[in-house]
């Protein structure tokens, strides 16, 4: 076995040399040893940055869900794929087999094409945490369509824009959704979507919540008739490596959402040796990443990395608060997990609740702890480390993006030493460079710049779904010959990287380059305060200051506010220093908030400048009212 999981920090510096020196030959092992392919491939990697243009494995013949499902039909075929975990917890969990998920994908596959859609058609899917969401995403791959998932929570326009973008054939939805003791419309979003989308031809509609709904004739079908009547076996279409598998759709900062397209055979490799790594994962394992299959974190470490490696999976559909603060914990327990995979924005707001949920619940089974989606606060990774792992457990904190498919930079578990709010060392194969404005790569180490990488891998985008320009312009048009990520980031004196947020966030005052994210971990230790958010507005000495937009956990909303403001003030100044002191500080009941968890700086920089006339879309935020508060207390 060559390098596949790798135990201790030494073991990681002989594979990582070896990945870097030669990175064809180190890909290449890996793929040969750890997959089904149908058809070698005739050239490892050809790429050209400038174009930009990058093939791995090209000539490979493949189809993903043969490494997913069939091949471990022999060896694990009664053994549980996915775990599906219910909104309610009353409602008992269901465990998928790999031979159950066989079945069901291939019978999934087989309405798709009675329907037909063929190899190559989009097929838009807009579904709840629910079973269906990955067998559907698993039946368009079996027959060569490209999937394009967009997070349920989306609202009916912004359904619509990517449908249109992407020019979808059918629509996969249900009949509605629970999300804690809420019902959700989404057939009725659906609806709306449709009435400007003019490439649908067949929306299939799963029962979930037992909603009347309007059914369209000849349009609409209810999903489970047509699987029982469907074939159980479906012959898997061969795929050229570098056929397109998926269409993400990531919100640019500017103009419409960008559909990433992720292709078959690299995407594949990456995510699957990331998740055996970076999670240890064993045999046995029970694992359960909490995002929804809607990010990229729940395609590459829900589905496929998962599955590629037969391993168990937890899908849950509810939410931490419900019935209770204490749900990820009875989960947690019930399914005995070994591997717990979060955002920090749930971690924060579990800390905030205190520890009496966790007490009540074994957490003895959990090795490795993860997060994801943004750096975390020390703050808040003490408490995960403290309180959840019992600090037997490393937490891997994990950085990477949409556009790169999988973990980037991070802690691999029981082989890196961690460090709070440090994602720690690049990945196998992974060659980052930190810039200067002036395009030149900044060496050795205690540096700071933007984060590019210089050396392609294999899961990377390939391309913007109907743009290749635009992909061009925004991730390889500001440093030469280097994918830029769009982030800051320092590297201290061991190699270490932290990650200091979007390049965009970082504001200029008085001439000093100022992350807003270790000014927001010195804030977020106040004890009073539950969350904060950074932005720059401007001022006629500095050019820009720094407003400060903070929530107080439940304690600190009756302390003296000007009081607090000198307080947080203060630890600014002793943890980042005086330059990075906020001029404005204004308490909030909340943040504007996407549904993946991230804080909408955009909107909050407007408020700060004063300038709400065009907020630009807000209609993929979680809590769309807090905006209309922020702005009729603006200081």
């Amino acid at each position: 076995m060559s390098n596949y999981h790798i135990k201790h920090l030494e073991e990681y510096y002989q594979v990582y040399r070896k990945s870097v020196r030669n990175p064809e030959v180190f890909w290449e092992e890996i793929a040969e040893e750890h997959f089904m392919w149908r058809k070698k491939w005739d050239n490892v990697l050809s790429w050209d940055f400038t174009k930009p243009e990058v093939k791995w494995f090209e000539g490979a013949q493949l189809n993903i869900t043969e490494n997913c499902i069939d091949r471990h039909l022999y060896t694990r075929g009664n053994k549980t794929a996915i775990i599906f975990e219910p909104n309610d917890p009353k409602e008992s969990a269901e465990h998928i087999t790999y031979k159950q998920l066989h079945d069901r994908v291939c019978r999934f596959a087989n309405v798709l094409k009675e329907k037909g859609i063929k190899k190559g058609d989009r097929v838009c899917i807009y579904l709840p945490m629910i079973p269906e969401l990955a067998i559907s995403v698993l039946a368009c791959a079996r027959i060569g369509a490209i999937h394009s998932v967009v997070f349920a929570g989306f609202s009916a326009s912004a359904l619509a824009t990517r449908i249109k973008d992407s020019e979808c054939k059918m629509v996969i939805t249900s009949d509605g959704s629970f999300r804690g003791s809420k019902t959700i419309d989404l057939k009725g979003i659906v609806d709306e979507a449709l009435e400007d989308c003019d490439t649908i031809e067949s929306v299939l509609v799963a029962k979930r919540i037992d909603a009347n709904v309007n059914m369209k004739s000849g349009r609409d079908y209810w999903l489970q008739p047509l699987l029982d009547e469907a074939y159980h076996d479906c012959e898997p279409e061969i795929m050229n490596a570098e056929d397109p598998l998926f269409i993400l759709y990531t919100s640019g900062s500017t103009g419409k959402p960008k559909g990433m397209v992720h292709t078959t055979a690299g995407y594949m490799v990456y995510t699957a040796y990331t998740f055996k790594n970076v999670f240890q994962y064993r045999e046995k394992d029970v694992y359960w990443c909490t995002a929804d299959i809607g990010w990229i974190t729940g395609h590459s470490y829900i589905v496929y990395g998962p599955l590629c490696n037969g391993a168990t999976t937890i899908m849950f559909e509810g939410v931490p608060s419900y019935p209770d603060f204490g749900r990820f914990w009875e989960i947690v327990e019930k399914h005995k997990v070994n591997q717990f995979y979060t955002a920090p924005t749930a971690i924060r707001a579990l800390a905030k609740e205190g520890v009496e949920h966790l007490e009540k619940h074994d957490l003895s089974s959990l090795k490795v702890l993860g997060t994801v989606g943004e750096p975390i606060n020390e703050e808040a990774w003490h408490w995960y480390d403290d309180n959840v792992g019992k600090k037997k457990a490393p937490i891997v904190d994990t950085w990477w993006q949409t556009e790169t498919g999988g973990i980037m930079i991070t802690p691999i578990a029981f082989a890196t030493p961690t460090k709070p709010t440090y994602a720690t060392l690049p990945f196998i194969g992974i060659q980052p460079a930190l810039m200067d404005e002036n395009g030149k790569e900044i060496k050795g180490n205690q540096v700071d710049g933007r984060l590019c990488i210089k050396f392609p891998w294999p899961s990377m985008a390939r391309t913007i779904w109907g743009n290749h320009q635009r992909y061009k312009d925004t991730y390889f048009s500001a440093f030469e010959n280097k994918y830029f990520t769009g982030d800051g980031a320092l590297r201290d004196e061991v190699g270490y990287y932290r990650i200091t947020g979007r390049v965009d966030d970082v504001i200029i005052v008085s001439g000093h380059n100022l992350g807003t994210a270790p000014i927001e971990d010195a804030i977020n230790e106040h004890p009073a305060v539950a969350e904060s958010a950074i932005v720059g507005f401007p001022h006629d000495i500095k050019g820009n200051a720094l407003y400060g937009y903070v929530t107080l956990k439940e304690t600190g909303e009756s302390r003296n506010h000007d009081n607090l403001r000198k307080e947080i003030n203060q630890l600014i100044t002793e943890q980042v220093g005086p330059i990075a002191k906020l001029d404005k500080i204004q308490f909030t009941a909340g943040l504007p908030k996407t549904r993946s968890g991230k804080i909408m700086r955009r909107i909050l920089r407007k408020i700060a400048c004063k300038d709400t006339s065009n907020l630009g879309d807000t209609s993929t935020l979680l809590n769309p009212e807090i905006v209309q508060g922020i702005m009729d207390e603006v200081l």
